[in-house]
């Protein structure tokens, strides 16, 4: 199992600020059994980093390509990254 953890790095783009985006990411992260944050950027993205196996990270990743109901995602940009194990849980950063 332990080879199976992994990280993520996303950037969300399209309509995805001021619609619940955050607060969904954070019940979504919670739900997949990953840790990570979920940030609003100054040019109107979304920032998502979260750590956890593999397959509840592509879970994540295929709820924001479509994010919560009053979201528009135009694309999500991500990388995988390397597992470091510093996030405790999901949550909010400013």
């Amino acid at each position: 199992m332990v080879n199976d953890l992994m990280g993520i790095h996303c950037r969300v783009f399209g309509h995805v600020q001021g619609v619940g985006f955050r607060y969904s990411t954070i019940i979504q992260g919670k739900h997949h059994r990953v840790n990570g944050y979920v940030k609003n950027l100054s040019d109107g993205t979304v920032e998502v980093v979260a750590e956890g196996e593999k397959e509840n990270l592509q879970a994540l990743l295929a709820w924001l390509k479509k994010g919560p109901p009053g979201s528009f995602v135009s694309n999500v940009d991500f990388r995988y990254t390397p597992y470091s194990g510093v996030y405790r849980t999901f949550s909010l950063e400013y």
